[in-house]
């Protein structure tokens, strides 16, 4: 596929998270010209600030559209569709969304983005690999002992390089406008398996043990986790890792050409870099 706008601003929504950093390195790689939409950066940007909003829109013509906390947090659709609208008005050419697999509210935010009036491109994914190495995660894997309300279903876990390699195709290539990519890894795990795989690799035992969700509920209220979090994160583990993404897709494939990246490549890619060091 040839290049697309790779000469002109792509604004990065999220573009210190988990995703939006991955896409930000990689538009740079390629010489694309890159603002971070985050409020540590100038200007900056804040979804709970409409005021941020113009600053960062402006001169961009692409956007990575990266939402937080989560595409099923009250008011996000409101808070997509007003953002869509000013990128519109400030001439963006092509909206790319973040989107949330097996999330019926992110559904209603792809809805959005699509009826926006510009090119779309529509990344579907649920459990990043990457949820396990960094962030608040990360510490409950070095305890030794990952404890959370999901049963022995599989998870098809999804590498968050993959997900940013595809969104970063879908900002600088023809031929994915109008594409809804739902992206996973290549095989179902469960998250018992998940903790043996990182075993494996990082060479300490991470036990893997399921809890009601009024005890994780209990465990994120001494972590010190808002109450706004915990009730987003007891959503995900009651209803979105409830078995409902158990099957795996080819978005990965159909994006980029290659398969996606599997988990055990990722596990022993990040015991090596430190993931999992104290």
């Amino acid at each position: 596929m040839g290049d697309r706008y790779t000469d002109q601003l792509v604004l990065v929504l999220g573009g210190t998270g988990k995703t939006g950093r991955r896409v930000v390195e990689q538009l740079r790689v390629r010489g694309v010209p890159t603002r971070v939409g985050s409020r540590a950066h100038d200007p900056a940007f804040d979804w709970a600030d409409q005021t941020t909003w113009d600053g960062v829109l402006r001169d961009v013509k692409s956007v990575y559209v990266s939402f937080y906390p989560d595409l099923a947090a009250p008011g996000a659709v409101e808070a997509v569709q007003t953002f869509a609208n000013k990128a519109v008005a400030h001439g963006v050419r092509h909206l790319v969304l973040l989107s949330g697999r097996g999330e019926q509210e992110a559904q209603l935010c792809e809805q959005v983005i699509q009826a926006a009036g510009v090119d779309w491109t529509v990344v579907r994914a649920s459990w990043f690999n990457q949820n396990f190495s960094e962030g608040m995660m990360r510490e409950t894997v070095l305890s030794g002992e990952v404890a959370l309300p999901v049963g022995d279903m599989g998870e098809p876990f999804v590498d968050a390089d993959d997900i940013a390699a595809v969104a970063v195709a879908a900002l600088t290539e023809a031929g994915h406008a109008g594409q809804l990519y739902e992206v996973t890894g290549p095989r179902l795990l469960t998250f018992a398996k998940a903790m043996q795989e990182i075993s494996r690799f990082s060479g300490r035992t991470v036990r893997f043990m399921t809890i009601s969700a009024e005890q994780y509920a209990s465990l994120l209220r001494e972590y010190g986790v808002p109450q706004e979090e915990i009730a987003q994160l007891i959503y995900l583990f009651t209803e979105v890792l409830d078995g409902r993404n158990a099957h795996l897709t080819d978005g990965v494939q159909r994006a980029l050409g290659r398969p996606p990246r599997d988990f055990a490549d990722f596990a022993r890619v990040a015991a090596a870099a430190g993931a999992w060091n104290r």
